[in-house]
């Protein structure tokens, strides 16, 4: 790539008139740096690191680096994260790669079906990995469920919006039993409003034909429901008539709970947060200081379900300590 359209890829200005026309490929990290490269950063040691490995252009956005080699392209640009997501930008459509934003829970999905992860290539969060994912590989399909991220790179990013038909044949809030291309699945561990999210994934691999397993459906890391006994103590389904769920997000705990407003009346729910935690149900989640409070309350307090927001499972087991919950 010459030297010029990198410029005007950036928004770059060009500091000096250096020797060097083109640049071979990039890189934001200075150990994959090799001779002719374009590399991305800041970072005086790494741009020094960077340039004793053969780098031929560096983009920053610092006044302050020291240009010690008069001979390659400096490149100065308001931000180096953007301007690597400008560069980014140009390798999709170069490239022509598909990149799809999903959500948390159809990314879950998405890694517990699919049969060949070959077939798809999942962004980090990180953007410096995402830079190397995608300039440097010659995948074509890409996904990731980080917004801010993907929307830098592509503002009109496509979003899974078609679902495959299915039919829910009965629904708890635990298990579900639904049909899908003329098979029954019969009670599977997915909460009935995540199916929403399983039939858009289940359309994406379909129209990319990538296989998939639907043997594989289990709860995502998102919402894990686990029964207990008055000690805490974890029970099978059939022996409890408690169930502990642990929540990473507050759109999950909206959602059950209209659940269990209109179809388990019956039921008696609480929510347990942090502190200060602005939760817009009918009634007032239970705040809590610490893990040890955790236990206490679920100890105490009367319920059938207990939604616990913002920690896993794993506090379950190891009742006899104490943890401050803002360590974790």
């Amino acid at each position: 790539m010459n030297i010029s359209d990198v410029v005007n890829i950036t928004n770059g200005e060009l500091i000096g008139s250096p020797k060097i026309q083109s640049i071979n490929s990039a890189t934001v990290y200075p150990s994959k740096v090799e001779l002719g490269d374009l590399f991305f950063s800041s970072i005086q040691e790494d741009i020094d690191s960077a340039l004793s490995n053969g780098a031929y252009a560096i983009i920053y956005d610092d006044d302050n680096i020291v240009k010690n080699d008069s001979e390659i392209a400096w490149i100065k640009v308001s931000d180096v994260k953007l301007a690597s997501m400008k560069l980014v930008r140009y390798v999709l459509l170069k490239k022509e790669i598909d990149i799809y934003l999903l959500n948390t829970h159809e990314l879950s999905f998405l890694k517990m079906l699919t049969v060949d992860k070959r077939s798809i290539n999942i962004l980090s969060d990180d953007w410096k990995k995402t830079f190397e994912q995608i300039v440097n590989s010659n995948d074509l399909l890409f996904v990731g469920d980080d917004e801010e991220l993907l929307t830098t790179i592509k503002p009109n990013i496509p979003r899974l919006s078609i679902e495959k038909d299915y039919q829910l044949i009965s629904d708890t809030l635990f298990k579900c039993s639904f049909k899908i291309d003329g098979y029954v699945y019969q009670n599977y561990d997915i909460v009935p409003f995540h199916m929403v999210h399983l039939a858009k994934v289940l359309h994406f691999l379909d129209s990319h034909h990538i296989r998939f397993d639907l043997e594989k459906i289990k709860y995502t890391k998102h919402f894990v429901p686990v029964f207990i006994d008055n000690q805490l103590r974890i029970q099978s389904s059939s022996k409890s008539e408690k169930v502990v769920i642990f929540v990473d997000n507050l759109k999950d705990i909206h959602e059950a709970s209209e659940y269990i407003y209109y179809r388990l009346k019956w039921i008696r729910s609480i929510v347990l947060t942090p502190k200060k935690t602005k939760v817009d149900l009918e009634k007032n989640p239970v705040w809590f200081d610490d893990i040890h409070d955790v236990h206490q309350k679920l100890k105490t307090l009367t319920y059938n379900y207990a939604f616990v927001y913002n920690l896993d499972k794993s506090i379950l087991p190891s009742l006899q300590q104490e943890y401050d919950l803002f360590n974790q």
